[in-house]
């Protein structure tokens, strides 16, 4: 793919988000039943876990669509006893920051690229990306933006749908629902069923767990910590810039 054919699928899952902003949240919700809440939850702690510092200057949320995880780092933060000086979410879709803007009202928002992030060298102690880095088209690019962003030592958290080998009845069933059922519903809630059969298809394009780490070691970083949810449907990795 050229660069003028990854440019061209950029803007269109951009504009797709666009379009699906003002149902994101419902649809999310029905579809997990809020258990994605304990998997953005889970990212949080661990975060705060491995770096071991109880003051922060900034946590950076990238893709961040509607603000969800930033709710959670400021919830988190304070469970943990640490204090945050800046929440920053980034996204390059205008129609969900219009929807964050409203809901969280603690954070800056700013339209930008995960592969072109407009915040400066060495300026953020966390990165995370939930359910973005699958619909950043060039995704290696993306990972070193966030290694020239970090501060030593700082820590990026991807949770993301991995491509899995399924073959048991289990996942057989976890498979249907996500090919199936998920384009359907999310369809319904938002009237627009492109958008929701995307998303299986993009999981089924996309890297395995295995190969997002070597990607992030690749960029420069350490793993500190792999861990799947509910069957393998969602992977946490967390990886921190070496000091």
């Amino acid at each position: 793919m050229d660069k003028a054919q990854k440019q061209q699928k950029q803007e269109k899952i951009v504009t797709m988000f666009d379009d699906i902003a003002g149902t994101y949240d419902l649809a999310n919700r029905v579809l997990t039943m809020g258990i994605d809440i304990q998997w953005r939850k889970k990212g949080c702690d661990k975060a705060f876990e491995i770096l071991d510092e109880k003051s922060l200057g900034q946590i950076t949320d990238v893709a961040t669509g509607t603000g969800d995880l930033l709710i959670y780092w400021r919830e988190q933060a304070a469970k943990n006893g640490v204090t945050v000086d800046r929440y920053v979410g980034i996204d390059p879709s205008v129609g969900m920051l219009e929807v964050a803007r409203k809901k969280v009202d603690f954070a800056n928002f700013i339209e930008g690229k995960a592969q072109e992030l407009p915040i400066e060298d060495v300026s953020t102690d966390v990165i995370s990306i939930s359910y973005g880095i699958r619909n950043v088209v060039d995704r290696v690019e993306a990972l070193q933006e966030f290694y020239r962003a970090l501060k030593p030592g700082g820590i990026v958290v991807i949770l993301e749908f991995t491509k899995q080998e399924r073959n048991g009845v289990v996942d057989k069933v976890v498979d249907f629902g996500m090919k199936k059922v998920l384009p359907k519903v999310g369809g319904l809630i938002s009237k627009n069923y492109e958008a929701y059969q995307y998303l299986p298809d993009s999981i089924e394009e996309f890297l395995t767990t295995e190969m997002l780490q070597k990607e992030l070691e690749e960029a420069g970083f350490e793993m500190k910590y792999t861990k799947s949810f509910s069957m393998g449907i969602s992977t946490l990795l967390v990886a921190q810039k070496k000091t």
